[in-house]
Order: structure tokens, then C-alpha cells, then sequence
């Protein structure tokens, strides 16, 4: 955990040197301390979350219930709960427990889509029909809420029995680091870097338009800066929809 915190704060470093290359560092003074650097990258982070499919991953884990507790608190990446599968339907126990499991059956794949056995695809499609219909009468999927502020899972039902174990489908925010680590979402959380400095650089130069000084003194291009940044903000969240990080396009949704 200690080498990835280095790992990020060297991605943050690298990110930050860049802007200031960008801005012009070395040749002149840019009126940025680091705390302005800090807001820049996490206005960027945050309108990254906010906008883009890629910021977000599919995940799947396991949890086991305790008896009569129906609230669990998931981990601080999680932004939706999709589904919650039980391992069984019917009695989670007992002589009348059906002990299907929804993900143990791909390994019957090769076995159905054999044309010399037991009907191909055909078979498989009305299986898989008839455990959807199963599993919807008889309890395959647990009834529940999720509050993505408390990240408190709260299940319908008070489980009966401790230790039976519950498949969650969640979506999940990506790590900072594969954000900085990704060569396709890294260059537009570069640039989209750069435009936020500029419009910070811009904001306080324009609040003091001209410095008093010899000859009428010194005009600041705070309002330039702004139009310009603000620019290319509206140009990279375009490219966004352009699918230009390696976000994957909506599809057609049967249902």
C-alpha cells in the first residue's frame, strides 16, 4: 500500500511539473502555490468521475451474512450496487435447499453448445430461461437499497442463518492511479489539467487588469486566459463524447 501512495504522488508530481511546463514555468513566474495545483487536479479528477463511462469498473465479490443483520457497509469505491445474488434459492439450508449457483454454470457452456448433445443452443437458452423464472419464484436475489453517500447496503430481509455467502455486482470508482497509469485517460486529465491552471492564472490576473507602473503601466491578459481555458475545457469534455479515453459507446438494450 506504501509503494502505491509512492506511485501516486510521483504520478501526481508528474503531473503537476507538466502543467507547469505547459504554463511556461522557467521562462515566466505563474502565480500558482502548490495548494492551487492541488484544486486544479481535483476539479480534473472530479470532472473525469463525472463524465466519463472509463472512470468507473465493473467489480464482483462475495460477503457472508450474519444472522438477523440486514445493513453492511461496503468499501468507499463503491458507487452502485447493481445486484445481489444468494448462492442458493429456495432454503439458503435444510433438506428442501436448492444449491444452484448463477456463476457455476459457465462451466456447462462446452457441455450445451455441443451440437451433439443435449440440443445446443436451444438447450441452453430454455435452461436458462427456466432458472430465470426459478430464481425469481424461489428467491435467487436478495430485495435491497443502497445509499452511495453512506454506502450502507440495507437487505429487505434479516437473513435467517450466519455464514451463507452473497454474490454482489457493483460498479466501482477506478483507482486514482489507473486514472494517471491509463495512456489513453492520463492525456486527457493532462490537458484538461493545463486548462484548469490557466483558468486559475486567469481568475487573478483578471481581478487586477492593469499594473500601475511607467507609461500607463501594464495590461494582464486575465480575461484572454479565461476565454482560452475556458475553451479548451469545452473542447476536451467534447472529446469525451468522442469516446476518445477508451470508453466503450452505448449499445442497443433488449429488454
Amino acid at each position: 500500500m506504501a509503494e502505491q501512495q509512492d506511485t501516486l504522488s510521483q504520478l501526481k508530481q508528474n503531473l503537476i511539473e507538466y502543467a507547469q511546463l505547459q504554463l511556461g514555468d522557467q521562462i515566466i513566474d505563474l502565480e500558482l502555490d502548490p495548494a492551487h495545483y492541488e484544486a486544479a487536479y481535483a476539479k480534473t479528477i472530479g470532472t473525469y468521475r463525472q463524465r466519463a463511462q472509463n472512470a468507473y469498473e465493473e467489480s464482483y465479490s462475495f460477503f457472508t451474512l450474519v444472522k438477523d443483520e440486514n445493513i453492511y457497509t461496503l468499501p468507499q469505491e463503491v458507487v452502485s450496487v447493481r445486484q445481489c445474488f444468494r448462492r442458493t434459492f429456495g432454503d439458503a439450508t435444510g433438506p428442501f435447499a436448492s444449491n444452484f449457483d448463477p456463476f457455476a454454470q459457465a462451466s456447462m457452456n462446452v457441455y450445451l453448445m455441443n451440437f451433439n448433445v443435449a440440443g445446443g443452443l436451444a438447450t441452453y437458452d430454455f435452461y436458462s430461461q427456466y432458472v430465470e423464472l426459478a430464481g425469481r419464484m424461489f428467491g435467487a436475489y436478495f430485495n435491497y437499497t443502497y445509499n452511495p453517500v453512506t454506502k450502507k447496503l440495507q437487505l429487505i430481509r434479516d437473513p435467517k442463518n450466519t455464514g451463507e455467502a452473497v454474490l454482489i455486482w457493483t460498479y466501482n470508482l477506478k483507482p486514482e492511479i489507473n486514472l494517471l497509469s491509463d495512456f489513453q485517460i492520463s492525456q486527457w486529465i493532462r490537458d484538461y489539467m493545463v486548462a484548469n491552471c490557466k483558468m486559475i492564472i486567469g481568475e487573478a490576473r483578471e481581478k487586477f487588469a492593469t499594473i500601475a507602473g511607467p507609461q500607463s503601466g501594464t495590461s494582464l491578459n486575465g480575461t484572454a486566459m479565461k476565454a482560452e481555458a475556458q475553451t479548451q475545457m469545452d473542447g476536451l469534455l467534447e472529446q469525451l463524447k468522442m469516446y476518445v479515453d477508451g470508453s466503450q459507446p452505448l449499445t442497443w438494450v433488449i429488454g
